[in-house]
């Protein structure tokens, strides 16, 4: 187009037989809700009329709600422990920030070492009230899908030995292992609910598998 003006009528012109796409894909949007309505339709007619399928289909209705009750339980487990380790999360990072300070306090951080040690631990022990509804939480979901199970985090201890009134290395490891056996046992915790998360995970693609394999056979059904 050399010296000529483009003023952006080949573009029109190129996207010209495009321009009704908008609407036909909008109202291909719900070409599957209407796709399944016309199969519940059918599957009530075979239903009503006695067709010799309406047993299997009565069958097959059972087991889908079966199969999508146990997977939507399935899901609001796994979604409870992501809730619960998000909240074990911070538990470890307050606690590991506590135990920094501790180090910290070890080789002589004094006052001020005691001061950040004993903030952090109360955050992680506001932390640690929270992190334990969520996993009271996950252990109602768990029940709905048949595992007993209830986890009980430990206790944070945040008692504040200054060192101007008990200043000795004794009482300095003291504090510094209570920190290390918090932390070491709310990771165990979160191993725990990482590990029941992987089991519901498997558990939900079993359920998704079978679901989409009575969905078809009941497709094939009415469809025959």
């Amino acid at each position: 187009m050399s010296g000529a003006q483009c003023d952006g009528s080949h573009i029109v012109t190129l996207y010209g037989p495009f321009r009704g796409c908008g609407g036909e894909l909008a109202g291909l949007a719900t070409a599957p809700e209407e796709y399944e309505k016309l199969l519940a339709e059918k599957e009530r007619q075979f239903l009503a009329r006695g067709d010799a399928r309406a047993s299997e289909l009565t069958d097959l209705g059972a087991a889908l709600d079966r199969v999508s009750a146990e997977l939507r339980e399935h899901t609001e487990a796994h979604q409870a422990g992501q809730a619960a380790l998000n909240a074990l999360a911070q538990v470890l990072g307050y606690l590991g920030s506590a135990k920094g300070a501790s180090t910290w306090d070890l080789l002589g951080g004094g006052l001020i070492a005691d001061a950040v040690e004993h903030n952090r631990l109360r955050s992680a022990d506001e932390a640690a009230w929270h992190a334990q509804r969520a996993l009271d939480v996950f252990s109602r979901e768990l029940a709905d899908v048949g595992v007993t199970a209830r986890a009980r985090l430990p206790k944070v201890d945040t008692r504040w030995f200054v060192d101007t009134f008990f200043d000795n290395i004794i009482t300095d490891v003291m504090k510094h292992q209570r920190i290390e056996n918090t932390r070491a046992e709310v990771e165990r915790t979160a191993r725990w609910v990482q590990d029941m998360g992987t089991h519901l995970r498997h558990r939900d693609a079993e359920l998704s598998k079978e679901r989409a394999r009575l969905l078809a056979r009941r497709e094939k059904l009415l469809r025959g």
